[in-house]
């Protein structure tokens, strides 16, 4: 049966995992929850989109709920606050919206366009107020979403979370530029730029909301709370890569580890594709070892005041979100039509996207 029995959209069947992508471990080991808030999530997070004209109206009739957005986020922030959890589905939405302007900017060959974006959405970043009603629907959806982020932690939390996505923002630069050269990465390179464009340390930052606190950075930095977050992205990053490589090899992409192996390694496409099935096994193996020594952390963290409980209790909630993650991604990837190559009319151009062929405004 699939992994939500229940939907919004019109249909609902069982997901049939292809062999090659299926991992047991996940399906046995991390049984997939999901947030009480969802339903809602979906409905709102879909009138968001048209209210900010982020998409399409035709779009996001046709696609949005199919797409998955809000399912891969309420499977992950379990225990957030309604208005926490809306205020980060929105933005995750924003972010796919994001990443296919920047795919189509590239098709298109519009590094104008792409330019004046990205100084958009850095100054956007530090002062999203003054930013809500920018001509660029994609630059005034950011500043919506990032306002109300902003208005839940404290303001170290704030320019934490600025800080990381001024980082992804510039790697997204890089990718831009590699990917109009031509420029395949290498391993190392591509792993390190992953990172940044997967936006690791964003969802790990987005935890803390959903906890309802921020960590002390003695906490946050300590290894054994970075060590499960790490591989939790990671896993997320690498099973993406392996899920999306023959729409990126479509889409004539240069950023998937699998294309770098290839390229830089000498691997054929079936030692490449094996290769990055060890890496995400591998990462599901080392977070369960890596998961104990956090849990033993927090419990060290309850000193018998009520701060250490609160922390304790914080880093728990947030262990257990990384777990989470898992199985939201793991599912996502066969229940989205994001990654349905086969399905699509044109295996190089999404249904989904607006693929306007406008030139430099």
């Amino acid at each position: 049966m699939p992994a939500f029995p229940y939907s919004t959209t019109p249909t609902s069947t069982a997901v049939a995992v292809p062999p090659s992508l299926a991992l047991p471990v996940i399906e046995a080991e991390f049984p997939r929850q999901l947030h009480a808030y969802w339903p809602r999530l979906q409905e709102n997070t879909r009138r968001w989109l048209l209210e900010m004209r982020l998409m399409p109206a035709d779009k996001v009739a046709e696609h949005v709920d199919g797409l998955r957005y809000t399912d891969l986020m309420a499977g992950y922030y379990l225990g957030a606050p309604d208005e926490v959890l809306q205020a980060i589905a929105d933005y995750s939405a924003w972010f796919f919206v994001w990443d296919d302007r920047h795919d189509r900017d590239i098709v298109h060959g519009r590094p104008v366009a792409w330019r004046r974006l990205r100084r958009a959405l850095h100054t956007a970043l530090d002062s999203p107020r003054d930013h809500l009603h920018h001509q660029d629907t994609l630059v005034a959806g950011f500043a919506d979403s990032v306002l109300r982020l902003y208005s839940f932690l404290p303001q170290t939390w704030n320019a934490r979370f600025a800080r990381h996505f001024h980082a992804v923002i510039e790697a997204y630069d890089r990718e831009f530029r590699n990917r109009t050269e031509g420029v395949v990465p290498t391993v190392e390179e591509y792993l390190a730029l992953r990172r940044l464009t997967f936006a690791h340390w964003i969802w790990t930052d987005l935890l803390e909301p959903s906890a309802g606190l921020e960590l002390p950075d003695a906490v946050r930095k300590h290894p054994a709370y970075r060590r499960p977050a790490l591989l939790s992205q990671e896993f997320a990053a690498w099973y993406n890569d392996l899920c999306s490589l023959p729409k990126e090899i479509a889409g004539d992409e240069v950023h998937n580890l699998g294309i770098s192996l290839v390229t830089h390694e000498k691997m054929t496409l079936e030692q490449a594709i094996a290769d990055l099935r060890r890496r995400v096994e591998e990462c599901i193996s080392q977070f369960l070892v890596a998961e104990q020594e956090g849990l033993r952390f927090a419990d060290a963290l309850e000193d018998g005041t009520l701060r250490g409980k609160e922390v304790s209790t914080a880093v728990r909630a947030c262990l257990g979100n990384m777990r989470n993650w898992f199985s939201s991604v793991y599912w996502f990837h066969h229940e989205s039509g994001r990654y349905r190559v086969d399905s699509w009319d044109d295996r190089s151009t999404p249904p989904y996207v607006n693929n306007e062929t406008a030139g430099e405004k």
